[in-house]
């Protein structure tokens, strides 16, 4: 059976079938009997319905009939006889086909009448019809059952090296992991968000907020009470209980290496590739560094991973399908929980299911009620189910975060009034805004920050040196502005006049005492834009201090609400809309975001809004009235993570990477600098030997199709498995391609940590393609060296990456005292490409 074909239907045999058809379906149904027994033998594959004709002795020694014999090459039969302490355990107590004897029977009646004489060909054509319906339904009686017999058969090595790997992967994993007990790269980012979830502190984040809350969690469990800054890279844990954190990762992080081998168990149903691919996941120093420390891609990699498994336990089982399926749908609201990027994991499973479906589409044989049953499966626990348990991970989000903290000015005033703590929680203040009024502009745009000023000026290269006028996220006494008339001051003695559209105003600077200032200088970043500054002395100004408000979507004259009015400032004589977009200004700017006066007036981004209002002249209103709902919190949620992530840019000095230089190993991230030295790089001798099998593939692949295509001889049973193995590495790279070719086409800021997701795939892909290399090698030995010579390989390659490992693991485990790379460091001679700088 095809690893993707779907579960729950067999083949319905034509009862009409023409009387020229008998001898060979007769034939036909042994062979293929035979067929999938060698199959099962040769590969120990889960999903052919092979294996359970013949019961396996306890040697696991396979005995093979001449017939057999000449169904596999007598090398390649070497080679899989080889490989029998790597095959399925059978029914060692006797036959494991409980229909073998009445099918024996059958056949040895049919023999004996076969002297019967009939009166006319009609009887003739009848007799053998109804033998040939007999023995095509024994014979999909036989391969049913043998399915279901190969369905809770394992191989022997199956569990021992299953057991093997997990336990390695958790030692290396946690060996020193209290080492550094300083902070490492991202974990000043992680961990405290792990501690604002403790202390239920709102923060903004780029990514989705699973990852963050599970990694609190595990704080929370283990003693931490989030009181630690996690100020930056290298600042001392002392005797804050971090550990807890750090192995709750490693454990997932651990968690990949036998959820790998289950994979290419699942793709393939043989022992040899799995153990290459997870030992290719077990030995990369790059994977188990960054499943060390508190970081979300170790949670990110564990829900990848998982959601695939559970995609291909779906596609090979017969029974609790369901339950697999529902699993799968957990698995991908886990990865999109954690980050966005998990979204290929979903293509992923998309296309996998869409594969699926086809062939269920096309088999005729399946009742439409099933039909109908399998597609409402799919929508329910692979679109329902994620949705809301997507869903579900932003409720708790909301509702564990529920005092005001350092994200507040992300989110919109209606956000904020849901923080306790927050200036707008439980808060009354004026509904309208009067002149004399002191407010806070805040930009309607998602994401948009505040108007703010400070008394530093613009830098000589940006004339006139006026003072700067910002937009900041963070709210501070310099978000404030008074309202006044724009040609007199405001007396606190006169009637309140209301703000109204139309109205032309003065927006003074409380802190600074400058007025609002525009005029045709260049902005410092938008050159088609106009500056905006601070200019007067106390209040006193010019003409170009001037302001004609407009209310979106009002008529003149309407009043200025708070919170609500979508409002923009137009410079009267300039004739330019007060604007700001995500450029963060340079140091001199303090990365703030640069505040224009633009042209184009109807730009929506050029919208603001009243957020706070202080006037004692006004009657205030509950702002319960403003509060928003959970979806339109869920929204304006997804809507600032989007934008934040776009707006993500390299920082001046920081090093960063490109997709290209991933699969090259060219250049690794610095995870610690201090004496105890840690940094991210892949093992190189995987990484390259990585590229030389995906060459390799496209040339095996090339010359395989070509022999078919002009029908050269080709044993059947090498045949199936070079086209099982092909099938196999194309949906590998399939899924590499889906997690690493996104990349290219991203404007953010990039790591090198991203690759990791991808070279997952890449490692199971490299298991599938060195199985294939050595098999196809041994062929080419003389006879009487196949096994020896496999088991040299076998032994060759896994020292080879063992090695490796252990040449390169400082990079993981931390390097002491001289310079890595220098004469007596502990990477000396290690130093392979320029561009690795550890």
């Amino acid at each position: 059976m095809d690893v993707f074909e779907p579960s729950l239907r067999h083949r319905k045999i034509p009862s009409n079938r023409a009387l020229p058809d008998l001898a060979t379906s007769n034939s036909n149904c042994k062979a293929n009997q035979l067929l999938e027994s060698n199959k099962t033998e040769c590969f120990g594959a889960t999903n052919l319905d092979a294996g359970a004709n013949r019961p396996l002795s306890s040697s696991t020694t396979l005995t093979v009939t001449n017939t057999e014999k000449k169904s596999c090459s007598s090398s390649f039969y070497d080679i899989i006889k080889a490989m029998n302490s790597f095959t399925r355990i059978g029914d060692e107590s006797g036959d494991s086909n409980p229909n073998k004897g009445d099918a024996e029977k059958s056949d040895s009646k049919t023999e004996a009448q076969s002297g019967k004489e009939f009166s006319s060909i009609e009887e003739i054509s009848t007799h053998y019809k109804t033998k040939s319906m007999e023995r095509d339904k024994d014979c999909i009686s036989n391969q049913v059952n043998s399915q279901n017999a190969t369905n809770i058969q394992t191989p022997r090595a199956y569990y021992p090296s299953l057991l093997v790997f997990s336990v390695t992967s958790l030692l290396l994993r946690l060996h020193n992991i209290e080492t550094p007990a300083h902070i490492c790269w991202d974990e000043t980012h992680f961990g405290k968000m792990g501690s604002w979830y403790i202390n239920r502190t709102f923060f903004f984040d780029v990514h989705p907020p699973l990852g963050k809350m599970l990694i609190g969690l595990a704080g929370y469990l283990t003693g931490y009470d989030g009181s630690f800054s996690f100020a930056k890279p290298g600042d001392e844990y002392g005797d804050t209980p971090y550990m807890g954190m750090r192995v709750f990762c490693a454990i997932l992080g651990a968690a990949l290496v036998p959820m790998t081998f289950q994979i290419i168990w699942q793709f393939t149903s043989s022992i040899l590739p799995a153990i290459f691919a997870a030992s290719f996941v077990l030995f990369d120093v790059g994977t188990n560094t960054l499943s060390r420390y508190i970081l979300l891609d170790p949670i990110l990699m564990f829900f990848i991973l998982a959601a695939t498994y559970c995609k291909l336990r779906v596609l090979n089982l017969r029974k609790c399908w369901w339950f697999w399926l529902t699993a799968t749908g957990v698995s991908l609201a886990g990865a999109m929980g954690v980050k966005f990027v998990g979204l290929f994991v979903v293509l992923l499973v998309g296309v996998l299911t869409a594969r699926d479906l086809n062939m269920l589409l096309s088999d005729l044989t399946l009742a439409m009620n099933h039909l109908i049953k399998h597609l409402i499966a799919r929508i329910i626990c692979l679109i329902t189910v994620p949705f809301i348990c997507y869903l579900l991970f932003f409720h708790i989000h909301f509702k564990v975060l529920n005092h005001s903290g350092s994200g507040d000015g992300f989110f919109s005033s209606a956000f904020q009034s849901q923080l306790i703590g927050n200036k707008l929680y439980n808060v009354s203040m004026p509904e309208n805004v009067a002149f004399g009024s002191i407010i806070t502009l805040k930009q309607r745009r998602i994401g948009g920050a505040y108007l703010h000023s400070h008394p530093h000026l613009y830098p000589e290269d940006h004339p006139p040196r006026q003072q700067q006028v910002t937009t900041y996220s963070h709210k501070d006494d310099n978000n404030l502005w008074k309202v006044k008339p724009a040609d007199q001051d405001v007396d606190s003695s006169e009637t309140v006049t209301l703000l109204k559209s139309g109205d032309l105003v003065r927006l003074e600077h409380v802190m600074t005492q400058r007025n609002l200032h525009s005029h045709r200088e260049p902005a410092p970043l938008s050159k088609r834009h106009y500056q905006v500054s601070g200019y007067g002395v106390k209040g006193t100004g010019d003409a170009n201090d001037i302001w004609l408000v407009e209310v979106a979507g009002a008529t003149p004259g309407s009043l200025v609400q708070t919170v609500r009015s979508r409002i923009r400032f137009v410079h009267y004589y300039v004739r330019c809309a007060l604007f700001s977009h995500e450029k963060k200004l340079p140091k001199w700017g303090w990365e703030q975001l640069e505040a224009t006066c633009t042209t184009n007036i109807r730009d929506p981004r050029a919208q603001w809004s009243v957020e706070e209002v202080h006037d004692n002249r006004l009657p205030n209103v509950s702002f319960d009235l403003y509060s928003p709902s959970f979806l339109e919190k869920f929204l304006e949620s997804h809507a600032v993570m989007s934008q934040g992530n776009s707006g993500l840019k390299p920082k001046e000095g920081e090093i960063t990477s490109r997709p290209w230089q991933w699969p090259i190993n060219y250049r690794g991230q610095i995870f610690s600098g201090k004496e105890h030295r840690i940094y991210l790089l892949g093992n190189p001798v995987l990484f390259w030997s990585a590229l030389v099998l995906k060459a390799l593939f496209f040339v095996c692949y090339l010359i395989h199709t070509i022999r078919k295509k002009r029908g050269s001889k080709i044993d059947p049973t090498l045949l199936e498995y070079n086209d099982r193995m092909f099938r196999t590495a194309w949906w590998l790279l399939l899924a590499w391609g889906l997690h690493y070719l996104p990349f290219w086409f991203m404007s953010r800021v990039l790591y090198f940590h991203h690759y990791f997701p991808a070279f997952l795939f890449s490692a199971m892909f490299c298991g599938v393609m060195l199985d294939y290399v050595v098999r196809q090698v041994c062929l080419l030995v003389p006879d009487g060296l196949h096994v020896p010579f496999l088991y040299s390989c076998m032994i060759s390659f896994m020292g080879l990456i063992v090695y490796s490992f252990y040449l390169f693991h400082p990079l993981a485990y931390g390097m002491q005292g001289n310079p890595p790379s220098a004469e007596g460091g502990m990477m000396e001679g290690l130093h392979w490409l320029e561009s690795w700088d550890f």
